[in-house]
């Protein structure tokens, strides 16, 4: 998308691609709940005829890539552009013929004959593979999704979350399947570990560090007002977050609600962006060393 086209975005079609519908509408005005802070009572209004939003609990707004910046706690323009781009853009086309991918096209689709089956496609397969995440891991945890769009066939890895939606994701493409919201395995824990991406947890579950915690999987920060509820039953509260600015406010956010319950175990993998990028350096490293000891 060209940042014109983006520009052009109505707030509220971006709102909807993430997972966020209207409490209450009127003629050119919608109210939410903040879609980046816990919001009780909806405080957050779209001017639909100017394309404006206003967050009237912060006494802050601005248009779509201001929204994007507080979304995903980042202040830098192409940033916020990408993000938005990536959360309206519709999945990448892809088909098995000799195991190739088609090319990365832009289209607008209505999902058809929407099917989920235990994941058979070798090229979800091998892009598991290249994230170092083992069949065994990945099979009880995910499932494929198959459909067609504008007559074509698309397939990607699916993750379920607590409202019916999905995280639906292949090696071109990261987006969901409406409504969007945070994940959970419920294990009967006193103790819950967070994730901000669902592969974070599945490479949590390939370290040994899931010893039977509830695991909950925000699939975005931007669901953290939801979960706010959920986390206050917890005896304590391990954060496995990205190494970013979104992360680390998020961490942030959970001290000062929680207090000392709220363990940061982002200095296992410190210097690396998140949980997976350390899983898939750990194993290089390993085999190298290996290598190198023969």
């Amino acid at each position: 998308m060209e940042i014109q086209d983006i520009r052009n975005v109505p707030v509220e079609n971006y709102l909807q691609a993430l997972g966020y519908a209207p409490v209450r509408k009127s003629v050119n005005e919608l109210l939410y709940h903040a879609p980046y802070r816990e919001d009780r009572r909806p405080s957050f209004r779209v001017n639909v005829a100017k394309g404006l939003w206003f967050d009237f609990g912060l006494s802050k707004g601005g248009d779509i890539f201001d929204l994007a910046g507080e979304i995903i706690g980042s202040s830098d323009f192409i940033t916020q552009a990408r993000h938005i781009a990536d959360t309206l853009n519709s999945p990448l086309p892809m088909k098995e013929n000799n195991m190739t991918l088609l090319k990365k096209e832009t289209v607008h689709y209505k999902m058809e004959d929407v099917e989920f089956i235990p994941i058979w496609s070798r090229l979800l397969i091998n892009y598991l593979r290249e994230r170092n995440i083992p069949m065994e891991v990945a099979l009880p945890n995910c499932e494929e999704v198959r459909y067609k769009a504008n007559g074509k066939q698309y397939f990607s890895l699916a993750f379920k979350n607590v409202s019916g939606g999905y995280e639906i994701r292949n090696k071109f493409f990261k987006g969901c399947i409406p409504p969007k919201d945070y994940s959970l395995i419920d294990n009967g824990s006193k103790h819950c570990n967070v994730y901000e991406g669902y592969f974070d947890y599945l490479s949590a579950v390939t370290l040994g560090l899931t010893n039977g915690e509830d695991q909950l999987v925000l699939n975005s920060v931007s669901t953290l007002g939801r979960v706010m509820d959920k986390l206050g039953e917890y005896e304590q509260i391990n954060c496995y977050l990205d190494n970013d600015n979104a992360g680390r406010r998020t961490v942030e956010t959970l001290h000062k609600h929680f207090g000392d319950k709220v363990k940061d175990c982002s200095g296992l993998y410190k210097g690396e962006k998140d949980l997976n990028e350390y899983l898939q350096k750990l194993t290089i490293e390993s085999v190298s060393y290996t290598h190198l000891t023969l």
